[in-house]
């Protein structure tokens, strides 16, 4: 090896007290003199740039790690078989019969969307897909749970609808649906607006890749857009730092999209994959090509050498490590064999996505990056991309809890009009209608769409020929985290796993994105450690595994920090999309029925928050057996085809249920609460906003059915009440409330159009 090749690293050795900016590339000083310790000397200025971006709280989990550990003791098998890969990899991949699989995985976007709203909002989408493509598989649908501060605040005005379009401006772009979600405003997250993006593919089992670089001699190929400056030091500057006050700032930092180029690389890739010519495989997202190259070698079986200059650029100003750093959207690395190179080229010629030969799998554990000849990088590639530091941060429960707990909803005055109360809380902006979003995204693409918001859950064809499909949702309650972040994470588990289920879709796996304050304030840590808990608590009874996810800490400004926000997204599989089940009212004439059993349960509703500001007390008993007996149910009935309808309860409890199922089917509804009353030992009131878990409406056609959705009822254990009927165009609680449909959607309809237009 010549004397100019080993010049920079030389440098390197013979220079120890030479400056770097550590610090101002994120970096700690005991984690500086760590990578000092790893390498024997300082690291090159590359180095540097590699250690800091996969460093990072985003890309090394160095806060998190302790806690997720134990999802790993979670079961991996599922009714259906085993699962095919989990957590580490780029997405989790789960059998779901007949020779198909599926993979899903959910990750923030957080502070690029708060920054730059639309190519914040946008490049999420684009890095969830190519995730999912990483895998591969075919990209079928996304999803987008959604959280801004107050609906009234300006800068939601600024932040929301600038999102919102990213979203369906790339996922539109893409043809891939929009299927489902949340959107929710709490004043929490006015300075850190959460946008979460869930991506969901298809494949053969044959058909899975795994992301190792493997066998040496094998080349590795960097395929698809050029490198820009875009992104670069995003996940180190922008997802892994809290804000201070004043607002957004740091836009370079922010990626830029081009969901025409991320389209043809999606067909490519499946080309790819068709011909047999892809060993391994890795998306480019946080932390770029520091993140692919030290992530395939290390999860490979050698070491791994890269020519830096063969890197195709969009800006030849770009130096070395900004090269390293740079999040430029819509890029892969494959590696190769040497003997299916020119085919891999070829297809990529034919979908004229540029490909660049950037070296190829070695012996050894190094990996080593050369720029015009120089070795810039020399390092141990699980250095940079496993074994980052590990942190066990102070944890304590904040002293503000037991008073917060203290203050129960029951303080509150009763209404004296139930009618009205749920006028307003129809209009509140959490429960309001948000189609002026959702009328933004195609839902329906590709045809295989069986049911999106508003629908408890996105249901998609995955078998065109025999009807198999899947069921996901999302979702989470932060005033119930906030209230006990054990007890919240269990309800977001629980109401995703339960709006799968009413579609009569077995559940089958989780995913999460667990977003956080700082977890340096050892109160963060304490909700953190607590939500990890929960989910593992609940998921081990309810036998379903935690497939992957993501953690989004640092969500918060100055002091303020986020309400405790675990988005637990649920999959789950349906034998034939057809048979799945409305959530509106279907016709008249049905009988409406209330599944569980419903208690004095309003602390952290939308009843005592949208109504009354109020946020205190203990959030809703989790019932886990409850649950599970639920979904049994309704796979069990939606399988023999005697549901008109299902619809759970959670966000304002029966009385919301009852009036999204009329709206939804354009259909109204006389019921009487005394069986629910009766048997219950509650009042009106608590049986129409209590937010009780485990509960869900259905409405069957006849009699004959009723006699037959009884009984299933009954073998799983599931109190049954009937309610009354559903007829002409008012919703009628007896003796409660008597409300015109067009009223109510009038009520339910106008908010959003009213702010933002």
């Amino acid at each position: 090896m010549s004397q100019s090749t080993l010049d920079t690293v030389t440098r390197a050795e013979q220079s120890p007290d030479t400056e770097q900016p550590w610090a101002e590339l994120g970096l700690k000083q005991d984690e500086y003199e760590r990578i000092r310790e790893i390498l024997g000397r300082r690291p090159t200025s590359a180095e540097l740039a590699m250690y800091s971006v996969m460093w990072s709280e985003h890309c090394s989990y160095k806060s998190s790690k302790v806690h997720l550990k134990r999802f790993g003791d979670l079961p991996s098998e599922t009714p259906l078989g085993k699962t095919l890969a989990g957590i580490g990899e780029n997405a989790g991949v789960i059998d779901i019969g007949q020779g198909w699989a599926v993979t899903f995985k959910v990750e923030s976007h957080n502070h690029p969307s708060y920054v730059e709203p639309y190519q914040g909002a946008a490049t999420g989408i684009g890095g969830i897909v190519r995730d999912i493509m990483a895998m591969g598989a075919r990209p079928i649908a996304v999803m987008d749970p959604l959280r801004f501060g107050a609906i009234d605040h300006p800068d939601t005005a600024r932040v929301l609808p600038g999102a919102v379009k990213g979203i369906g401006g790339y996922g539109n772009s893409l043809g891939l649906p929009n299927i489902g979600g949340e959107i929710v405003f709490d004043e929490c997250y006015q300075g850190n607006p959460l946008v979460n993006a869930l991506c969901v593919g298809k494949l053969r089992h044959e058909d899975l890749h795994l992301a190792n670089a493997s066998g040496r001699g094998n080349k590795v190929v960097l395929f698809g857009a050029k490198t820009g400056g875009d992104g670069i030091g995003g996940v180190s500057v922008l997802a892994s730092e809290t804000f201070e006050e004043g607002g957004p700032a740091k836009r370079p930092a922010v990626q830029v999209g081009d969901p025409f180029a991320e389209k043809v690389l999606i067909e490519c890739c499946l080309d790819l994959y068709a011909a047999g010519v892809v060993e391994g495989i890795q998306d480019l997202g946080g932390a770029g090509l520091s993140c692919a190259t030290s992530e395939l070698a290390s999860a490979g079986d050698g070491g791994m050498a890269v020519e830096l200059d063969r890197v195709p650029l969009r800006d030849s100003t770009l130096s070395p490590e900004e090269i390293l750093m740079s999040e430029s959207q819509e890029r892969m690395m494959a590696v190769v064999a040497p003997d299916k190179l020119d085919a891999f080229l070829e297809i990529t010629g034919r979908w004229d996505v540029e490909a660049a030969v950037l070296g190829e799998v070695t012996d050894g554990d190094r990996l080593v990056v050369t720029w015009h000849g120089e070795t810039i990088v020399d390092v141990p590639p699980r250095s940079v991309a496993h074994d980052g530091p590990v942190y066990e941060r102070p944890i304590a429960r904040p002293q503000w809890l037991d008073a917060v707990q203290a203050d129960a909803s029951s303080s509150l005055p009763r209404p004296t009009d139930l009618g009205a109360d749920l006028l307003a809380l129809l209009a509140s902006p959490n429960v309001c209608d948000k189609s002026w979003v959702t009328d933004q995204y195609d839902r329906y693409v590709l045809g295989n769409t069986k049911a999106a918001m508003p629908h408890d859950s996105g249901i998609v064809r995955v078998d065109e020929e025999s009807g198999l499909g899947v069921a996901v949702s999302t979702d989470c309650n932060g005033r119930f985290g906030r209230l006990d972040p054990y007890a919240g994470a269990q309800l977001a588990l629980a109401e995703s796993y339960r709006n799968v289920a009413t579609s009569g879709a077995l559940p089958l796996a989780v995913t999460d994105c667990l977003n956080f304050g700082s977890p340096e304030d050892p109160g963060v840590m304490w909700q953190f450690q607590q939500a990890i808990g929960g989910l593992f608590d609940a998921c081990l009874e309810l036998g379903i595994p935690v497939t992957g996810g993501n953690v989004s800490f640092y969500n918060q400004t100055g002091e303020t920090a986020i309400h405790p926000t675990p988005v637990v997204g649920v999959l789950g599989v349906i034998d034939d999309v057809a048979t799945s089940a409305s959530s509106g009212f279907a016709a008249k004439g049905e009988i409406v029925l209330l599944l569980g059993e419903t208690r004095d349960e309003l602390d952290g509703g939308e009843w005592a928050h949208a109504l009354h500001g109020h946020l205190g007390g203990t959030p809703p008993v989790v019932d886990l057996a409850a649950e599970k007996a639920l979904a049994s149910f309704f796979v069990d009935a939606v399988r023999r085809g005697v549901l008109a309808s299902s619809h759970d309860l959670s966000d304002g409890g029966l009385a919301v249920a009852l009036a999204e199922s009329a709206l939804t089917g354009g259909t109204g509804a006389s019921v009487d609460l005394a069986p629910v009353l009766d048997r219950d030992g509650i009042d009106a009131f608590t049986a129409l906003y209590s937010e009780s878990t485990a509960r869900a409406l259905v409405t069957v056609r006849s009699e004959t059915d009723l006699a037959t959705v009884v009984g299933i009822a009954q073998t799983h254990g599931v109190p049954i009440a009937r309610l009354g009927t559903t007829d002409g165009d008012r919703l009628k609680v007896k003796d409660v409330l008597d409300l015109p449909l067009e009223q109510m959607r009038e009520a339910h309809t106008g908010t959003m159009q009213r702010y933002f237009g």
